[in-house]
């Protein structure tokens, strides 16, 4: 009976940590990961880092076409990150942290995708401290951007 007992713990304590890593980890139908940068952009390979360092396969993609790029995938001048990522049925331009990435993959909004406008300090990639809360947006096409999340 100990065994059995021994056996059922063993096989729940590991059922537990995988429950653990896959709540960590980045959503299975989006793990690939297109993202568009300058071709001399460090901190865009140091956000491209980051999504791989959080479970994401990412395909860098140096391009002099950024701007272009970005507001074919509908994200305007004005509110453009960084570089422009493709994932799933969405795109994220900026440094956005990859929990609210996360979120918008769980959560499947009606939108095009989510942006952190400009390269904030402290944000992930970029180097520095944090002077404020990020605000990242949800863009949708025919609609004003709103905010998506707070970080």
């Amino acid at each position: 009976m100990k065994k059995i007992l021994g056996i059922t713990s063993l096989a729940s304590a590991g059922a537990a940590a995988v429950l653990a890593i896959s709540l960590n980890a980045a959503p299975a139908s989006a793990e690939t990961v297109t993202l568009y940068k300058n071709p001399q952009c460090g901190c865009c390979e140091n956000y491209a880092d980051y999504l791989r360092e959080n479970g994401y396969t990412v395909e860098v993609k140096p391009t002099h076409e950024l701007t272009q790029i970005s507001e074919e995938a509908g994200i305007s001048e004005k509110i453009q990150g960084c570089h422009t990522a493709f994932l799933g049925d969405y795109v994220v331009s900026g440094h956005v942290p990859v929990e609210v990435v996360n979120k918008m993959l769980t959560e499947k909004p009606e939108i095009t995708g989510i942006t952190l406008p400009g390269m904030p300090m402290g944000s992930p990639g970029m180097g520095g401290a944090k002077q404020k809360p990020f605000e990242i947006l949800a863009v949708k096409a025919g609609t004003e951007p709103t905010v998506y999340a707070v970080e």
